[in-house]
């Protein structure tokens, strides 16, 4: 697998986890069998746009940033991503490099050498790259995925150390605990989020609107996100990480943009059963 496709098939999978179904309950509620989706959770093909869509329509998350790592990692698949950049700038694909015999026309053999010595480079260098980033078997699951697939890469910080930082960045983002999720009067969600290997929580928004505001905090310094464009209405906002252990309450805000909204605020605890609780609008 190209590292695109890697870091494609980390996020099918963690979002799959999230929704607690089994495969073969995942296949009933969308039009691609239980099998089907094993290989696509697996890396061992590139699943198509609409599964990636019919996953989150089930899972409940926007398509946005999912949509366009598949188009990311589609493009070095197929190999539309590999093009040059000569001393003009200016693009070109691999078959137009300068060579001696760059005007001669290739044969057929000479064609499929070149494709199965590139197709087997990209398959080695993408066996390599899985065993450093793709995460492990999901837990959730009551078929297990493969276990070549190995989780190897843990998280890069634990506790004060994560204050402030970017929970995908740093690996805290797989296989996260949800809090609780929150609607505001708007529309848009606040979801807070917890990972017990990084002792850290924060939060993150879907549905906003470009201006809206999310803050996050455990009982320490407060971390903000401001929703400054189109595509950041499209997809997931997240703040920074709070430090949080078992126990901790922690505090997200929503802040609209429209200067007649009021505050809203959700609260949850770190390990507690019970119900969030939300603070009425300030």
């Amino acid at each position: 697998m190209t590292a695109e496709h890697t870091q494609l098939v980390t996020a099918l999978r963690e979002l799959r986890a999230r929704t607690g179904l089994s495969l073969a309950a995942l296949a009933e509620r969308t039009a691609y069998s239980k099998s089907s989706w094993e290989r696509y959770l697996n890396g061992k093909v590139l699943p198509p746009r609409q599964a990636v869509r019919e996953l989150c329509q089930v899972a409940d998350e926007p398509d946005g940033r999912l949509t366009a790592l598949w188009e990311i990692a589609e493009s070095e698949w197929s190999g539309r991503g590999a093009v040059l950049a000569p001393a003009g700038g200016e693009p070109r694909p691999p078959s137009a490099e300068s060579s001696p015999e760059a005007g001669r026309p290739r044969g057929r053999r000479g064609r499929l050498m070149v494709v199965l010595a590139s197709v087997y480079v990209l398959l080695a260098g993408g066996m390599a790259l899985a065993l450093f980033l793709l995460p492990g078997r999901d837990t959730a699951d009551d078929e297990p995925l493969s276990a070549s697939a190995p989780y190897s890469v843990g998280p890069q910080c634990h506790g004060a150390a994560c204050e402030g930082r970017d929970p995908l960045r740093l690996i805290c983002g797989i296989n996260p605990d949800t809090l609780t999720t929150y609607r505001t009067a708007t529309g848009a969600h606040v979801e807070l989020r917890h990972s017990e290997k990084c002792g850290a929580s924060w939060a993150r928004a879907w549905g906003t609107r470009i201006g809206d505001r999310v803050e996050v905090t455990a009982g320490g310094p407060t971390h903000d996100v401001r929703i400054g464009t189109k595509d950041d209405t499209e997809t997931y906002v997240y703040t920074g990480m709070a430090a949080a252990h078992p126990g901790s309450t922690v505090r997200a805000c929503f802040r609209p943009a429209s200067p007649d909204g009021e505050r809203e605020c959700v609260e949850a605890r770190v390990g507690a059963s019970g119900p969030p609780r939300s603070s009425s609008p300030q």
